[in-house]
């Protein structure tokens, strides 16, 4: 998970085009979410 994370920072840091920003936020919330439920399960 952690590397998804510094891919999607490396995409978001990228992005000049305000919908892909917009995309990069979703997938950290996406993210976010899957390590929650990661530690949940564990």
């Amino acid at each position: 998970a952690q590397e998804i994370g510094r891919e999607i920072n490396t995409i978001g840091s990228k992005a000049n085009y305000a919908p892909m920003q917009q995309l990069v936020v979703q997938m950290k919330d996406e993210l976010e979410k899957i390590k929650e439920q990661m530690l949940n399960v564990l």
